[in-house]
């Protein structure tokens, strides 16, 4: 289905719904106003509020105004008759814990019943509706796909679930190529396409043959354009990707790219930025000033040895830097090679204390403020496992396309601490790129309340 039109169905359906629900409710209340008492008015306002926000939220949360089930009746209906289910028991929910004796009962059973009939009524409505465009020619793009093969067969497939105005005509395919039967005819061979297009009243050609593979294909895309025909051209890069790709333009050059990287945007970077600074320099003033001497203090009259434990680490773009912590293990010389394990030896029971309360990364916030990191991201890891994992798993380096971080989107979904064997690891970078792949201030944000609800609970991996 077209796009725009999609989302102008959806936006309908959503406002004549909410209309219904609230123009039952005024309805009701104008017929029944003389029995309700002036004091009351509050309680059926509150009423109205939450029908509404009660109906935004299920409706949002079954997902019934989604584009694959809107353009099925049966599915929307179905799925319509599910929420409404929901919508009656969050009411009762509503009006048993909050006390609200005060609403008349008939009003309400009278209310609810209204407002079951009007949503019936405008899914017929809607049906009345579609009928009408299926019916429309003008509305309906009529699509004539170049080539058959299995490219051809999946983009048929996805055109047949895009909605009500998408029609499938037939392929235009050299004989030789085709070797089963197809659902849809084989119209012609390929020189032909044009002649099929006029003859059908085609608005659109899918090629899943490039230019390259057949030069007849120039010509077809020129002949398109002098008979208003929009021609498409379908990559097949499945071969090599099997991942969705993101196009930019240089100039009038499109240059394909693996995943979407938010922080390329150099105004994204600085705002990172800023937030690191800000943030850091508040967690250095209030929080490590007194943390490091007290913490410090301990460490000494423990064991022997400095405050901070100081590693080379790997950084974004692969480069080190020295990543600060307190120390937690006896002085020993398997740290840069040696993963912290849980019932390690070398721990300290000051240092377990620390690792289980992450205390112990506190002093990274200088690292923080220098540049070397950010407050989210993903974890450095020492240089030795990084030579290590990168021979193993190939998506590992990726991680490193930005900044290491305190925490990240792995550790607060449960991938911090040890890893103990591969599948961990390829979670966890799974993890960092999606990350590095979704990121904004808001997931940031919402990462640290993560990771500090966490601490508080307290965590099964640390150690």
């Amino acid at each position: 289905m077209n796009n725009r039109f999609l989302n102008h169905l959806q936006i309908t359906l959503v406002v004549l719904d909410l209309v219904v629900i609230n123009i039952v409710f005024l309805f009701c209340e104008y017929l029944f106003r003389k029995g309700l008492v002036i004091t009351t008015v509050i309680e059926y306002n509150s009423f109205l509020y939450f029908l509404n926000i009660c109906w935004v939220v299920i409706t949002w949360v079954t997902g019934i105004y989604n584009g694959k089930y809107i353009v099925n009746f049966e599915l929307f209906s179905r799925r319509s008759m599910n929420a409404f289910l929901y919508f009656i028991g969050f009411t009762m929910l509503y009006l048993f814990f909050f006390h609200q004796i005060t609403i008349s009962r008939t009003f309400i059973i009278t209310v609810m019943s209204g407002i079951s009939v009007l949503l019936l009524a405008n899914r017929f409505f809607y049906l009345i509706i579609s009928q009408y465009f299926k019916r429309k020619e003008y509305l309906i793009k009529k699509i004539v796909v170049v080539g058959y093969n299995p490219l051809s067969k999946k983009l048929v497939h996805y055109l047949e679930n895009e909605g009500i105005n998408s029609q499938i005509i037939g392929f235009c395919e050299e004989e030789e190529n085709v070797h089963e039967v197809s659902n849809y005819p084989i119209l012609s061979n390929i020189s032909r396409t044009l002649e099929e297009c006029r003859h059908y009243g085609a608005t659109e050609i899918y090629s899943t043959i490039a230019p390259e593979q057949n030069t007849q294909l120039y010509d077809l895309i020129l002949g398109a354009e002098k008979n208003c025909i929009r021609f498409r051209l379908v990559p097949d890069l499945g071969v090599f990707l099997k991942k969705p790709l993101y196009i930019d333009y240089l100039e009038d050059m499109p240059v394909i790219s693996l995943r979407r990287e938010p922080l390329e945007d150099l105004g994204n970077r600085i705002r990172r930025r800023l937030f690191d600074i800000l943030f850091s320099s508040l967690v250095i003033i209030f929080i490590l000033s007194w943390m490091v001497p007290v913490i410090g203090l301990l460490i000494l009259l423990e064991s022997r040895g400095p405050i901070f434990f100081v590693q080379s680490r790997s950084g974004k773009n692969n480069r080190s830097f020295p990543c600060i912590k307190f120390r937690t293990m006896v002085v020993n010389d398997q740290s840069d090679h040696r993963q912290a394990s849980r019932n390690d030896q070398r721990i300290t029971r000051l240092g377990a204390f620390l690792r289980r309360t992450s205390l112990d990364e506190f002093p990274q916030f200088f690292n923080v403020l220098r540049g070397d990191m950010s407050v989210v991201g993903p974890r450095p890891h020492m240089l030795k496992h990084t030579d290590d994992y990168s021979q193993l798993l190939d998506k590992f380096m990726v991680r490193q396309f930005v900044k290491p971080g305190i925490t990240g989107w792995a550790q607060v979904n449960g991938f911090r601490g040890e890893t103990k064997n591969l599948h961990q690891m390829e979670k966890r970078i799974e993890h960092d790129i999606w990350y590095m792949e979704n990121w904004s201030l808001w997931l940031d944000v919402r990462i640290i309340f993560l990771t500090i609800y966490n601490i508080v609970n307290g965590e099964e991996n640390a150690l």
